[in-house]
């Protein structure tokens, strides 16, 4: 049995790999001021004993008695809506909330996890995304506060790591879904199923023509866990490199709920991402990941979800 420290714990992701480690018997110390995140969705831990769950802002220093084995953090604002109304603390968690938690694990000898995003490659010119492309960020944009945030957060774990030898991974996350997602965090997904299932316009920016790759959150939880235990120190993307327009997955949608929705187009947002699709061939490489969920078996899961979750 270990002990785990989950930043953003109460997150989509975070709460989906805080379940993940206490099936595995281990100890979790879920660290989250649920700015974005949601109690709820940790409701199911609170009673065991294994599981401890500390209100706590990472951008401020966390001091902790017990030993750590391991520390995630995944804390961070991660949808548009989220880091364009909150661009400060968005910016403190990716450079003050890395670096105290960096720190952490160090004085732990603990290793460490860093939750980037397949943000920092910006608008991408090139298609699909592999970990040596350097991106294409306007970093003074709506969106620069959450890629820059973690454009920094990357360069400050591989610091540590040459720096003081910490143990170190860093995962760039690609597009996921699944339960626990926020209706309102503006994502193509949830937006899409909740407009879907109350029959209203569902909502295509731009032309639709844009490109996404989704990853199932089982088959992302998978991943996380595989590179946790390996040895590789540079960022390896996450992701399902399945790649399909907007448009598209909004008429997906429409068609497994049954909809009478119409789809309707509104103006594309400032540097929304053309293209956006994960080179996965280090992971499966050097960590013998690939995801299994299909698009539509995933799709089927999460409508199924939002729909008890929207009963009145």
């Amino acid at each position: 049995m270990k002990t785990f420290l989950v930043t953003g714990g109460g997150g989509f992701i975070g709460s989906h790999l805080c379940d993940y480690l206490i099936e595995r018997g281990d100890e979790v110390i879920c660290a989250d001021n649920f700015l974005t995140g949601s109690k709820e969705n940790i409701s199911g831990l609170l009673d065991n004993e294994r599981f401890r769950l500390l209100n706590h802002d990472v951008t401020k220093p966390l001091f902790l008695k017990e030993d750590i084995d391991f520390v995630f953090h995944f804390a961070s604002p991660a949808s548009p809506v989220d880091y364009q109304r909150l661009p400060i603390q968005t910016l403190k968690v990716g450079a003050l909330g890395t670096h105290h938690m960096l720190g952490l694990a160090k004085a732990k000898n603990a290793g460490f996890m860093l939750a980037s995003t397949s943000e920092v490659y910006g608008d991408p010119l090139v298609n699909p995304q592999p970990e040596d492309y350097w991106g294409n960020v306007n970093q003074i944009g709506p969106r620069g506060v959450y890629d820059e945030g973690k454009r920094f957060a990357e360069a400050i774990t591989m610091a540590y790591h040459f720096y003081h030898g910490l143990d170190t991974r860093i995962c760039r996350i690609f597009n996921t879904y699944g339960p626990r997602m926020r209706p309102d965090d503006g994502r193509a997904v949830p937006a899409f199923i909740t407009q879907a299932l109350s029959n209203k316009p569902i909502t295509v920016f731009g032309d639709g023509s844009q490109t996404r790759s989704f990853c199932y959150i089982s088959d992302l939880i998978e991943g996380i866990h595989k590179l946790g235990v390996s040895d590789v120190h540079t960022p390896v993307n996450l992701g399902n490199p399945e790649e399909m327009t907007v448009v598209d997955i909004a008429g997906k949608i429409k068609e497994l709920t049954n909809s009478s929705s119409e789809i309707v187009f509104k103006d594309l947002p400032v540097d929304d991402p053309t293209q956006r699709c994960p080179d996965i061939s280090k992971a499966v490489k050097l960590l013998g990941w690939k995801p299994g969920v299909g698009l539509e078996e995933g799709l089927r899961k999460t409508v199924e979800w939002f729909a008890l979750t929207m009963k009145p």
